[in-house]
């Protein structure tokens, strides 16, 4: 049998009765390339974050403790910003916007920086590289990556559940 309208298995309403499909994850294409999407968007604001805050300790001759911890502050500290611009800019007040914030990123930036950080602190030689050395920029990119691969399926099994990145669509006009 053919039917014109989706297949009743292939829609469901969510916890907020807005109509979504399975197959597309939120409405805006499939459910792994809203995650992709998410974790991009995530690893935007990590990576701003990891990048300065490595850099400026590596320039200050800040010791590796110290250096990785600038880093997961700040690339926190850049990844809320980035949300925190688009649903303030979307009319949310200030106190809910740093609320979609929280929900929205701090379980996808947490295990972002723990998997970029650690390839970088395992890394042989990377966390002596100076700032003109090949190695760490290299080893900086390829720990950036491994932390979007890493995250991407968390963030499709949160947006699933109407959680993390979901949240702060509900915000986007």
């Amino acid at each position: 049998m053919q039917h014109d309208a989706p297949h009743a298995h292939d829609t469901h309403r969510t916890h907020h009765g807005a109509l979504r499909t399975r197959r597309d994850g939120a409405g805006g294409g499939s459910a792994w390339s809203v995650a992709a999407r998410a974790t991009l968007h995530c690893l935007t604001g990590c990576a701003i974050g990891e990048i300065l805050g490595m850099v400026v300790g590596t320039a200050l001759g800040w010791g590796d403790v110290q250096t990785l911890l600038l880093a997961v502050v700040l690339a926190f500290l850049f990844g809320y910003a980035l949300t925190l611009r688009s649903v303030i800019g979307n009319g949310l007040g200030l106190r809910a916007a740093v609320r979609v914030a929280l929900a929205a990123d701090t379980a996808s930036i947490a295990v972002m920086e723990l998997v970029d950080n650690g390839v970088i602190a395992l890394w042989p030689g990377a966390m002596d590289a100076g700032l003109t050395d090949g190695l760490f920029w290299t080893v900086l990119a390829l720990a950036l990556a491994t932390a979007f691969v890493a995250t991407t399926p968390l963030n499709k099994w949160m947006i699933g559940r109407g959680k993390g990145h979901a949240v702060a669509h509900r915000h986007h006009h």
